[in-house]
Parts: C-alpha cells; sequence; structure tokens
C-alpha cells in the first residue's frame, strides 16, 4: 500500500481553513486517536522571526481550528516547545506571534526543558536497534517520559538545511526528543535523524505531520535562508514520505538523502517518491529548483568540526567545560550581524507581500483587539 502525502496550494485568505481540508484529506483523524492527548511540536529554530525559519501562526492556527472543529478537546492539546542553547524558546513564542494562538484556543505552552509540569527525562531502550544514538550516548538515551502515550503533531518548514540538504518532520522531533546535548549527534545526523524516527513510533499513540510551504527557504538553514513565497502546505502521517515530497518539489531526489533513504530501508516510512500517493494538487511539475548549497562563517566552522580538519578535537570543543565559546559564537554572529545586516532586510521585503501582512495581523496586542477566544475555551 502507497503512503499518502496531501498538497494544497493555498492563500493568506483562506489558509486556515485550507489547513483543516488538507489534514482531513490525509484522513489525520485515523491517526491520531481522539481520546489521546496531542501534543503540538512547534519549531522555533530562532528568537527572531524569520520567514521559513520556524512554524508559521497560520499553520499553528490551522491545526488546532481543525483539530478543535472536529471534536478534540482543546483542553487535551498541548503546545510543546525545547530549548537549545542558542535559541530563546519563550522570546520566540513572543517574536513569531504564538501568543495570539496559545490565547484564542486557552492553551498552555510546555516547555521541555523546565518540569512543570513533570517531563520526566528518561533513559530510553527502543525495541527496535538504534544505528547510532547508542554510541553518541553510553550513558542511555534521555527522552521526555512525557511525550509517552500521546499523539504528536509535527509543525515543519519546507527549507533547505546545511546539515541535511532539507529538513522536515523527521528533523523536528529532534528538539523534542533529544535534551541540550543534542548537538552532539550533528556528525551522525542523518542516522541519528532514524533512530528518533524509530523511537517515536515506539512511544506515541499516534503521529501525524503539517507542514508550511507558503514561504519556503533556500539556503543555508535553518536560519540563513533567501525566503520565496510559494503558497503549498502538505500533511502526512508518514514522516519520511512528506519529506520525500517536499525534498522533491524543492529540485531534491529523495532518495539521495541520506536520513530519507536510511528511514525506508528500515521501514519505517516511504522515501521513494514512485510508492507515495499525492493527494489534492497535482505536483508533477513543481520543482523549486532549491540550491541548499551556500554556507555561512558560522557553518562552515561547524562542518570543520563535525567533518573537516577540526574533527579530531570535536569532543573538546563541543563536549568540555570550555564548549560555551561556541554558543557565543554562534549568537554574535547569527543575532549581532547576520539578522541586522542580511535578515532584516529580507524580513521586509516578505512583509511587504500578503504573508507579511498575515503574520502582523497575529501580534499578540493587536489580535487581542480583533478576535475572540474560542467559544471551548470557557466551557
Amino acid at each position: 500500500m502507497k503512503s499518502k502525502v496531501a498538497v494544497l496550494k493555498t492563500s493568506p485568505q483562506s489558509v486556515v481553513e485550507d489547513i483543516g481540508r488538507l489534514m482531513r484529506l490525509a484522513d489525520y483523524q485515523t491517526f491520531l486517536p481522539i481520546d489521546k492527548d496531542t501534543l503540538i511540536k512547534i519549531n522555533i529554530s530562532w528568537h527572531h522571526y524569520y520567514p521559513a525559519c520556524s512554524t508559521s501562526p497560520w499553520q499553528y492556527d490551522g491545526v488546532v481550528n481543525a483539530l478543535a472543529q472536529d471534536g478534540y478537546n482543546l483542553k487535551k492539546i498541548i503546545p510543546a516547545h525545547n530549548r537549545t542553547v542558542v535559541v530563546d524558546a519563550k522570546l520566540g513564542i513572543i517574536n513569531n506571534h504564538f501568543e495570539a494562538i496559545d490565547w484564542k484556543y486557552g492553551l498552555r505552552p510546555v516547555h521541555l526543558y523546565e518540569n512543570d509540569p513533570p517531563i520526566n527525562w528518561q533513559v530510553y531502550r527502543p525495541k527496535g536497534k538504534f544505528r547510532v544514538l547508542d554510541k553518541v550516548y553510553p550513558d542511555g538515551v534521555k527522552i521526555p517520559g512525557f511525550f509517552f502515550g500521546k499523539n504528536i503533531i509535527q509543525m515543519p518548514t519546507v527549507k533547505t538545511h546545511v546539515f541535511t540538504t532539507i529538513t522536515g518532520a523527521m528533523k523536528n522531533a529532534f528538539g523534542g526528543l533529544l535534551s541540550e546535548r543534542r548537538h552532539w549527534t550533528h556528525s551522525v545526523i542523518h542516522e541519528t535523524l532514524v533512530d528518533l524516527l524509530l523511537i517515536q513510533k515506539e512511544i506515541h499513540t499516534g503521529i501525524f505531520a503539517v507542514m508550511d510551504g507558503t514561504i519556503a527557504g533556500d539556503g543555508p538553514g535553518p536560519r540563513a535562508m533567501v525566503p520565496h513565497v510559494k503558497n503549498y502546505i502538505l500533511a502526512s502521517a508518514d514522516q519520511v514520505a512528506i519529506d520525500a515530497v517536499s525534498a522533491k518539489m524543492q529540485g531534491f531526489d529523495p532518495m539521495t538523502l541520506d536520513f530519507i533513504r536510511c528511514a525506508h530501508e528500515d521501514g519505517l516510512g516511504v522515501g521513494d517518491p514512485r510508492e507515495i500517493e499525492i493527494l489534492g494538487e497535482n505536483i508533477s511539475d513543481v520543482n523549486f529548483h532549491f540550491k541548499g548549497k551556500q554556507e555561512t562563517f558560522a557553518s562552515r566552522g561547524q562542518k570543520m568540526i563535525y567533518h573537516g580538519w577540526l574533527k579530531p578535537l570535536e569532543k573538546i570543543l563541543l563536549r568540555s567545560p570550555i564548549v560555551p565559546w561556541s554558543y557565543a559564537a554562534s549568537r554574535l554572529y547569527y543575532d549581532a550581524y547576520w539578522f541586522n545586516f542580511i535578515g532584516k532586510k529580507r524580513v521586509k521585503e516578505i512583509m511587504k507581500t500578503e504573508w507579511g501582512r498575515l503574520f502582523q495581523e497575529y501580534e499578540f496586542s493587536h489580535y487581542k483587539k480583533t478576535h475572540k477566544q474560542h467559544p471551548a475555551v470557557h466551557l
């Protein structure tokens, strides 16, 4: 049986309702038991708003709106946020305008690096066989016990990435399942993503992904990309298949990307486009011609450590008491230099588009004046 990926064209005027239509087209209710808690794994790749970098507010809005319309209890919907050593998730919630959605539906975000509610990080021993995680973490792979027995919806965007060529649903789990030591896996990132999908299939009651390609990013992602308006949204219960379709739309052969090919070979999903059924739009001729080969000063330095002449020093540089140097260097480069001198100009250009205007409408103080909370919030 072929895996199914739903793909639709959308617009700023209809995107929230279109996401519901997309999810139903992909038969999401079959995969997400309605009686279980449902985690919404939001992607905050940067605490600044940068188009295509992080989950969009309309993507978040559309997913929760569909769940509410279809009878899922809002009190059992849990937005989940991770923290990285270079990204402030709480600032990211504000700058990416997620506060408006939390308020609209009465949702309480959970921060996995805090302990309210108890996250219960615990060593996980899979029923299947890890490719690399047991070697990266010889003392045990710790994941949040809070995730067990819950549905999860991954919320990635369509974009390229400096380490994995493209990033999507499989990479979105990277920030949720692993702790702040997740950067230890960057030298074996493809195999790590396969291991994380194995874990997800063992601990979750249902897995689904909704991917935002309204604005897609090409370049040294997840941050320093060139944003392009593309007007697509994608959804699937097969995390491998949705990444494969996204890769193909961007102009890459999915089976040449190691994390997709390995997951396909391990039977964790379908990565071969010939074995994937596309529902909705005819995308047979879609090709964004993304290159994803550009580098930044920071990404070149990272690759020297993970794969280049600095490889022998990887543990000293990234796993010893001197490691804060790398966090400071990254924040200095991206926040102080790149965003101010390059990124802001690109953001301003997107703000001139209809998507930019829609983003501004989700600004929290403005949104509260012009919208009402969902009726179920007050039940």
